[in-house]
Order: structure tokens, then sequence, then C-alpha cells
């Protein structure tokens, strides 16, 4: 063989070599940190306050216990088991920045099979009371949106994008396929839009509706209702526990009655808070299953004077703490 053949040769597969070294020290220390083992089923809460009882109820059982805690950029994620069973706990913190930024990290680090989400929530349908539990089927963003100037030639009219007017023209068709899809229509000047994802398999992002709840898990749940004991609520009255519907997610605290008929009319909505749609739709990028339990505290923007979130508050986490050790429990007996 020529030399300078041999040699060129050498150098290429040299340079293989280094590059496959760079790339995986790379990895190593770029990449985030696998832990491997069986795959988690992560107990999740929104804040603190329900964090408190979740930990409550694995301390009192017997069959349950945290085991370590790992902290992140911040964010505490504990491990353990339930009834000899994998479980990650961690709180994703209020709104849908923290909400998707801490899901992720726990699928960046853990190895999670699927998440069960609980916390509290405004009811947008009246029929709801606090204390009620919800476990929606959907849900969507209310306040996705494009905010638009007035027609100053025609009143009630605002003069929108062009590209959000083609979105409008598509409604009817994909409302004849899809009968989820939101009726839309403005509120004021603010009108309804949609979320652009993109995940693995797709060439270009999409627009997404909503985002479904997992329905193994919506199965869990009808179970475990079915399961529990009467939930009362400062003695009064039993908790109502529901499985189906809608709920919006926005990254305001909703507290305005005629808002909160709007969501009614364009979304169907049930509930209203601010972290579920961003915790479906990093599970759905990342094909992890997931449901969301939803404990009514107050009828958002209901009320004459000052919200009444904070008297049901407690009272409401724990029913939907209940369901939630409920729907683990059926879990068991998949």
């Amino acid at each position: 063989m020529n030399v300078h053949r041999l040699v060129n040769i050498l150098f290429v597969v040299l340079g293989a070599l280094s590059l496959a070294g760079c790339q995986s020290r790379q990895l190593a220390i770029y990449g985030p940190k696998v832990f491997g083992g069986e795959g988690f089923t992560a107990v999740v809460v929104a804040y603190q306050p329900e964090m408190k009882g979740l930990l409550e109820t694995i301390e009192l059982d017997p069959d349950a216990m945290i085991t370590g805690s790992y902290t992140f950029k911040g964010v505490q994620y504990r491990i353990g088991t339930y009834h000899n069973e994998p479980i990650l706990v961690f709180a994703t913190g209020m709104s849908i920045a923290n909400a998707a930024m801490t899901m992720q990290m726990a699928f960046d680090y853990f190895p999670v099979d699927e998440v069960v989400y609980m916390g509290i929530a405004g009811a947008v349908n009246p029929a709801w009371e606090p204390g009620d539990v919800i476990v929606p089927e959907r849900w969507y963003y209310h306040d996705e949106s494009v905010y638009s100037n007035p027609d100053p030639d025609t009143d009630g009219v605002f003069v929108l994008p062009d590209y959000y007017a083609k979105f409008l023209e598509e409604q009817a068709t994909r409302r004849a396929e899809d009968p989820h899809t939101p009726k839309y229509q403005p509120f004021a000047f603010v009108h309804p839009d949609e979320v652009l994802i993109i995940k693995e398999g797709m060439d270009e992002p999409e627009d997404q509706a909503y985002f479904a709840a997992t329905p193994r898990l919506l199965k869990a749940a009808r179970g475990a209702i079915e399961t529990l004991p009467p939930q009362m609520i400062l003695g009064e009255r039993a908790s109502v526990m529901s499985v189906g519907g809608n709920g919006v997610t926005g990254s305001v605290f909703v507290d305005n009655r005629e808002y909160r008929q709007w969501t009614r009319d364009v979304f169907n909505a049930e509930v209203t808070e601010m972290e579920s749609a961003a915790v479906g739709q990093v599970c759905v990028i990342n094909d992890i299953d997931w449901v969301i339990i939803r404990a009514i505290s107050d009828l958002a923007g209901g009320q004459e004077g000052v919200n009444v979130e904070h008297i049901y508050d407690v009272e409401a986490s724990r029913a939907a703490a209940a369901l939630l050790f409920a729907l683990l429990d059926q879990l068991l007996d998949v």
C-alpha cells in the first residue's frame, strides 16, 4: 500500500476516534445526570402546602417511605417507594414556566414512567363547590392569545393579524373533525389562540388545541373514586368526585366572573388553574403517561368581595390527596 495513503487513513481513523472521545466527554460533562433502575411514578403537587400533606400521608403509611433526596437548580426531588413501587415526589412550583421547567428536569434526571399530579383549582362550572375533586380529560391554555386593536372604522370589530384571520377560517373544519376544538370567540380585545409544539417525529411545529390525559390513568381514577369513603369538607358535606371534561390553564389567577364565563363558553371548562396544560404538554412531548387531579378551592371570581380560596385550600387538598393515593392503589392492581 502506498505510504502516503496509509498515513492519510491513519489520520482519518485517529480523527474519528478523537471526535468520538470528545463527544463522549461532552455528553458526560454537559448532559443531564441519568439515574438507573426501575421507572418511577412521579407523584407531583403544585406548591409546598400540598407537599406537606403528601409527605405526611407517606410517613403514616407503613408500606411507604422516602429514601433519598436530590436538589437540582434549587428544586428538591425526593425518591422513595409506595407499596414496593418506586416513586418520585416533587413540587413544580406555581405557574406555567415553573411547571414546565421542573417537569422537564424530572424527565431529564430520572427514569419516569408516569405522572400523577395533584393541586387545587378554581371552579369554572358553577355546579362545583369547594372541596369537590375533578380529574379532567383535556387541558387547554386559556391565555395563549392575540391582543388586537379595534378597527377605527367599525364598532365591535378588531384588526387581526393575517395569520390569525387564517387560523379562524380553519376552525369550522377542525371542529367538525374534533368536537373538542374550542369555540373560539374574543374576550374584548383578547383573541384566543393555540400553542405551537414540536416533538420527535414531527418535521415542523404544529398548533395544539389541548393536551389529553392518558386513558389508562383516567380509568384508574374512576376506579379509585369507587373505592373511597366519603371525604367530608369542613364536616359539612361530602366531596363530589368526577372524571371527565376540560380544564384550562393560564399565567393569571382568574378572579373575574365575566372572564370565567368566557372560558366556560369557549373551552367548555370545568376548572381553571396555572400549571396543568404545561405539565400535559411536557408529558406529551416526552411520551410520558399523565393524569391531573384538581380539587376546587373557590368559584373563580364568583364571590362578592375577597376570594375564599384560603378557607378551603387545605380541606380541598386533603380530599384530592385521598384520591391520589387511591389512584396509586389502583395502579398496583394492574
